[in-house]
């Protein structure tokens, strides 16, 4: 039965709506892994195992219709708001905030039938590409522990990579659900900003993080992220931006008909051997399915990163920095290496953030206008694979490559406000999970996934070597 902890989540659901296991069975099984590899891997932070069963109990109990997701086992980043658990960013400055209801995203799953396991480690404030800090700590990668799971929705990759979890919440302003994803291999969306409400997360997705910021599903296949995101998606009337948009199923036939444009590399930083050839072979894939894929390069993707660097690196410096002395000194490395590269330019005038939020739709206007020939893109879901803890710098091919720039290709989509999905597809030489990037027109998600299903079945998951310890 454990090999059941690294299936699909689909096929657990079947399991459960056939009545061959129980919500209880499944939940002990994730109990159990918990306390196995949790100690290890530093995934989750606050779980508690009896408010689990509790949950269990109630789901094999319960009499009529049944959810969608359940009995089905989920974490949730602890930037996301679930009652009575701790939701502190990882931070000092949050020590023991726990709020009194759960965001309207984790109140969609529940009425759906999932059981919440507790809540999984991020980076302080989420502003990192690894994820540590001095509540909890690092989490580590379950493909090798010296290597980071990524950020800043690391805990959660790691536990659903290593079948603590089933599947669950992340949230991403700049490549929070993708990256991880990438590096520990498994599948994620960022969605077109207001299809999934943003609701009670922490930070809150205002100003500028209204167009950057998303909550996204993450899981072990696309399959699953579909399911979850059926249930996630729809209007939500106390959400300013989330338009009146349903789920929408798209139709087999008309996904080849889609023209992809595909970019190995921007042109301007170095990128891996193996990252390179993840993206060829995708793209051989593609075209063997049926699919038209041609290479793309435009000017503005450069452009939108830099945007997107003003408005996160400098207006989130300006709006999480510390307050005072006894704030700082309760900073994390991670964090105080945010605040370092932020303080490298001056702090942005009200003049000069009124001008870069005036760019943002022009730019976008003309990008989208490009997209028109190649409504989907796909790219290299970083420069490198999984790094070691508190790298932050490489030379690849003899060229510098400095920390953010490695994590670009993910932040153009945030600027963009495009849905994105992370599929594996290979692994490096030192055996770490490498994935591709799939992005779309905005509110095009269900389009993007159901490409990302494309690759997903020609690779997809593989269970990483902690499961079998």
């Amino acid at each position: 039965m454990s090999d059941l902890l690294t299936q699909p989540a689909v096929d657990i659901l079947a399991l459960l709506s056939e009545r061959k296991i129980s919500a209880l069975e499944l939940a002990d099984l994730h109990i159990t892994q918990i306390e196995r590899l949790n100690p290890s891997l530093n995934a989750l932070v606050d779980f508690d195992p009896e408010r689990v069963r509790q949950q269990a109990r109630a789901s094999d109990s319960q009499k009529g219709e049944r959810g969608l997701l359940q009995g089905l086992p989920l974490t949730i980043k602890s930037s996301i708001s679930v009652a009575n658990h701790r939701c502190e960013t990882g931070s000092l400055r949050n020590r023991n905030h726990t709020p009194t209801r759960d965001a309207e995203t984790v109140r969609r799953l529940r009425a759906a039938g999932a059981i919440i396991l507790g809540t999984t480690n991020c980076p302080e404030n989420l502003m990192a590409y690894e994820t540590d800090n001095l509540l909890y700590g690092r989490t580590n990668n379950p493909w090798n522990l010296a290597y980071t799971a990524g950020g800043s929705s690391g805990g959660e990759s790691a536990a659903i990579a290593a079948g603590l979890s089933a599947g669950g919440l992340g949230s991403d302003g700049g490549g929070s659900v993708r990256t991880p994803a990438h590096m520990t291999g498994i599948c994620a969306l960022k969605p077109t900003p207001g299809r999934i409400p943003g609701d009670g997360h922490l930070p809150t997705n205002t100003g500028p993080f209204t167009l950057l910021g998303t909550i996204g599903p993450m899981a072990r296949t696309v399959a699953d992220l579909d399911i979850l995101y059926r249930v996630l998606t729809g209007p939500d009337d106390t959400d300013p931006i989330a338009p009146p948009i349903e789920y929408r199923r798209i139709a087999p036939k008309s996904v080849q008909e889609i023209r992809i444009g595909y970019l190995e590399d921007d042109g301007l930083i170095p990128i891996t051997s193996e990252t390179r050839k993840a993206v060829q072979t995708a793209v051989e894939s593609l075209r063997s399915q049926g699919f038209h894929v041609e290479p793309f390069q435009s000017p503005l993707l450069e452009a939108a990163r830099k945007l997107w660097y003003k408005l996160f690196v400098g207006c989130g410096a300006m709006l999480l920095e510390p307050e005072s002395p006894e704030e700082e000194a309760q900073l994390s490395p991670t964090f105080r290496d945010f605040l370092t590269i932020a303080h490298r330019d001056a702090r942005p005038s009200a003049d000069e953030l009124l001008h870069t939020w005036t760019e943002i739709d022009p730019l976008r206007t003309r990008l989208l206008e490009e997209m028109r020939t190649f409504p989907i893109l796909l790219t290299p879901a970083c420069a490198i694979p999984a790094f070691r803890h508190a790298e932050r710098s490489w030379t690849i091919d003899g060229q510098p490559l400095a920390y953010l720039d490695a994590m670009r290709f993910t932040q153009w989509f945030n600027l963009l406000g495009s849905p994105a999905a992370v599929v594996p597809i290979t692994q490096s030489p030192d055996n770490l999970p490498i994935g591709v990037q799939l992005a779309g027109r905005p509110y095009a998600d269900e389009l993007v996934l159901a490409i990302a299903a494309s690759l997903d079945r020609d690779f997809g998951y593989t269970a990483p070597p902690v499961t079998s310890h």
